[in-house]
């Protein structure tokens, strides 16, 4: 695996001209001229990426599988993402660019403390944004603000003006992804049943003492889903983070053991996952305000 660590050595990768800027760089699909030797292999983008595509032709792999954009697709990677060169349509040009940057354009900025709240970085290829035609202008258009401040001469105003830019054209993917999530209201809804159903099978001290406690993660998986994307298509439908749904669960097999059986807080701990009873008794007191002992007298009296 080769790690691509810098703007010129993606340049230098992909068969690109020159960088105009160190840290950040808008590579036109379309004058990508890889070496046929650099097809096939993996390399690891410590880059941030964020891709555009206006047609089904794909020749990048993110992850482990092909991902085909149709009309106007825009999917975010955050830095140490696994992608190769395919070769398969090796012929054909793609309608599309990608916008890459190093994470020390923004380290020490606000916008680098607010990284984590642009959570699509985590989606996978599959999770990518559909745009519309209008918002696709608008995207455009930021970038185009862009390339035009990188490429100029540079001053004191430059690094500041990009910044901006780059947290513009977030928070426009950010409210894009609201407006997907709205426009498919069935399949979420369909989702969220999935979600409750599959947290209830596995929110069962028989499925907790064989495979232990359910996480975002292994859900997510058993969907389909990057544990993100899971948890803010969550989030937007009903308040809740899935992580906030695992714990609610777990709360109520606690609350049940605690009212209906006579077994030790140790016991019961061990029963719904937790490998120190003082873990969960943190749990408890931090969900109800009382210790474990304190819940089940309260329920006996």
């Amino acid at each position: 695996m080769i790690n691509i660590d810098s703007i010129s050595v993606l340049h230098d990768i992909l068969g690109c001209a020159t960088p105009k800027h160190p840290l950040i760089t808008l590579i036109d699909y379309n004058t990508i001229n890889s070496r046929e030797s650099e097809y096939n292999i993996s390399y690891k983008l410590n880059l941030y990426m964020i891709s555009l595509k206006n047609n089904a032709e794909c020749e990048l792999i993110y992850g482990r599988k092909y991902y085909d954009f149709d009309g106007g697709s825009l999917m975010f990677a955050a830095p140490g993402q696994i992608l190769a060169k395919g070769d398969r349509n090796s012929n054909e040009k793609s309608d599309g660019w990608m916008l890459c940057f190093h994470p020390d354009l923004i380290r020490g900025n606000e916008l680098w403390h607010k990284m984590q709240e642009y959570s699509f970085f985590e989606y996978e290829a599959n999770e990518a944004l559909h745009l519309s035609d209008q918002e696709n202008e608008i995207v455009d258009r930021i970038v185009s603000h862009i390339v035009v401040e990188y490429s100029g001469n540079l001053d004191i105003y430059s690094n500041d003006l990009l910044i901006s830019n780059l947290e513009v054209l977030l928070n426009y993917a950010k409210r894009f992804y609201g407006r997907q999530f709205i426009t498919r209201t069935a399949i979420v809804k369909d989702s969220v049943a999935k979600f409750e159903q599959l947290l209830q099978e596995q929110c069962t001290t028989e499925s907790i003492e064989k495979i232990g406690m359910p996480s975002v993660k292994g859900l997510a998986r058993a969907m389909g889903y990057s544990p993100n994307y899971l948890s803010d298509m969550l989030k937007k439908e009903t308040g809740k983070t899935a992580q906030e749904f695992i714990k609610l669960q777990m709360l109520e097999i606690a609350k049940r053991l605690l009212e209906t059986t006579e077994d030790p807080i140790y016991l019961i701990a061990e029963k719904i996952g937790f490998e120190q009873p003082s873990s969960f008794t943190k749990f408890i007191k931090m969900q109800l305000g009382v210790s474990p002992a304190d819940y089940r007298r309260m329920k006996v009296e």
